[in-house]
């Protein structure tokens, strides 16, 4: 008869369980370190990505609408009530700058500005909204949209559509109409009239306050609509040349920047818009949500503000800052 051996089967030792989970935790720590790093890495990358985003539309809006203001078509002379004509009333909730000549049309007194800027000190700066934010910079601009208006044959449209303001010119002179049967004026082609301005204001959105870009424009009144969130602030330097002798060295050149609390009135009348033939553009974005893991104690530079030191910040932000400089192509022309 045949003796079967008993088998004895063991399990791990207590030591072992102890060893085995103590690499099983430094395996899951780094793991786990790992996880935290990818998705701070992600939270990051996303919130730049936004403050690009933001910041790059920002700056392609406002310079692409700069570099045409005063841009009136076919005309090539200084734009006022000595060559251009109208009898239109002000728009609704008109919008008007300082100086004697800074509203939607231009009067028969002083130069027209077809553009003008600050830097705000109360809600209200220009009479048309009263939200904007201190310490930031307005802007308006005056122009002519590009692309004259055309029927089915190629010709003049007429009679124009009502809804917004337009202008009919030659080379000489033009006239500023609504709608309806287009004005006679000799060779002349039709362009839609157009006044933007732009501005900073703050939202509620729960308990955290929102930077919007505000863009205003004239269709038969001013009227705004947020365009861009989180941007915090805008600020303009403007390129004067005091140079107005065409024969001159400097002629064409800018002498210097100067910010708009420091232009003087002369200088925004322009000399007949041949004199402020650039403007630095500054925009400063914010994402619109803040990061408590993060401390922003950066200090930004637009331009001259505060002496050139800046403004510093410390709370829990993270901004970009863009700049650049636009040419006013229209400042100095004699045809288009």
């Amino acid at each position: 008869m045949k003796k079967i051996n008993n088998i004895h089967q063991q399990g791990f030792s207590l030591l072992e369980v102890f060893v085995a989970l103590a690499i099983g935790l430094v395996i899951f720590a780094g793991v786990l370190s790992i996880f935290v790093g990818m998705r701070t890495t992600v939270t990051e990358t996303t919130s730049f990505g936004e403050l690009q985003e933001n910041g790059r539309f920002a700056m392609s809006v406002l310079t692409d609408d700069i570099s045409k203001q005063d841009f009136w078509g076919d005309y090539t002379g200084t734009f006022d009530r000595s060559s251009i004509s109208h009898t239109l009333a002000a728009p609704g909730n008109d919008c008007t700058g300082a100086g004697v000549n800074n509203s939607t049309f231009p009067l028969a007194l002083g130069n027209f500005r077809t553009i003008w800027g600050e830097t705000v000190t109360s809600a209200n700066p220009m009479g048309c909204f009263d939200d904007a934010k201190t310490g930031s910079d307005v802007i308006q601009i005056k122009r002519v949209l590009g692309g004259d208006l055309v029927d089915g044959a190629g010709e003049p449209l007429d009679p124009v559509p009502a809804g917004n303001f337009h202008l009919v010119t030659n080379s000489n002179d033009g006239i500023l109409f609504t709608s309806g049967a287009l004005p006679a004026v000799d060779n002349s082609r039709v362009w839609q009239y157009q006044h933007h301005v732009y501005y900073i204001r703050e939202e509620n959105q729960g308990s955290n306050k929102v930077p919007v870009l505000m863009q205003g424009q004239l269709t038969t009144r001013m009227s705004f609509a947020p365009i861009i969130d989180g941007i915090e602030m805008i600020r303009f330097m403007y390129g004067y040349d005091a140079d107005t002798n065409p024969e001159a060295p400097g002629y064409g050149v800018v002498d210097r920047f100067i910010s708009a609390e420091n232009m003087t009135a002369a200088m925004w009348d322009n000399a007949g818009g041949t004199q402020i033939i650039a403007v630095k553009i500054y925009v400063l974005a914010r994402n619109v949500l803040p990061d408590n893991k993060y401390t922003n104690t950066n200090t930004y530079f637009l331009g001259d503000l505060n002496d050139g030191e800046g403004i510093s910040f410390d709370d829990h932000y993270r901004r970009l800052l863009f700049s650049s400089t636009v040419t006013l192509y229209n400042a100095r022309v004699d045809s288009w």
